[in-house]
């Protein structure tokens, strides 16, 4: 009984552990977050309909393979991660943790001028060993701020601007 009492203990002990390790990191998340975390636009562009995709509205010209040059040869896209804590969650085990925050800029190339930015923060891993993937938490949340979103609000659809 003693065996089974101090192996319930000590699981607990580990379980919480974890859990309150990931918490911590979550909670920095949050706090980073609130200092800079969003989509901030400081200047719209306002592009003919024939920059942008038919079906779907988004700009054509955007190819996130092409690094700054992913919004064409007018447009800078600057994209910069500092890591506070470097992990590897998927290939060393969902335990260990990693932290970081990811900072794009979208800049117009003749003038350098900043048309507008995102700070979002993640945090991934943290997670009791298993083979499941890592669990993830991200401020803001991946649909609200995500690349695309900030494209869309900095570049203008001329056509659906006359509309309103």
């Amino acid at each position: 009984m003693k065996k089974i009492v101090l192996l319930i203990v000590a699981l607990s002990i580990i379980y919480a552990n974890f859990f309150s390790e990931k918490a911590r990191w979550d909670k920095e998340v949050d706090r980073l977050c609130a200092i800079d975390g969003g989509i901030r636009v400081y200047e719209t562009v306002t592009l003919p309909p024939e920059k942008f995709d038919h079906k779907y509205g988004q700009i054509n010209f955007y190819d996130p393979t092409q690094g700054e040059s992913a919004l064409g040869p007018e447009y800078i896209y600057k994209w910069d991660i500092h890591y506070y804590k470097k992990g590897h969650p998927v290939s060393k085990g969902a335990q260990e943790v990693a932290m970081r925050r990811d900072h794009i800029r979208i800049f117009k190339k003749s003038d350098m001028k900043l048309l507008g930015e995102l700070v979002k923060y993640h945090r991934a891993g943290g997670d009791l060993p298993g083979p499941w993937m890592p669990s993830s938490y991200h401020c803001p949340g991946k649909l609200e701020a995500n690349s695309v979103n900030l494209i869309h609000k900095i570049f203008i659809n001329l056509k659906s601007s006359e509309e309103k």
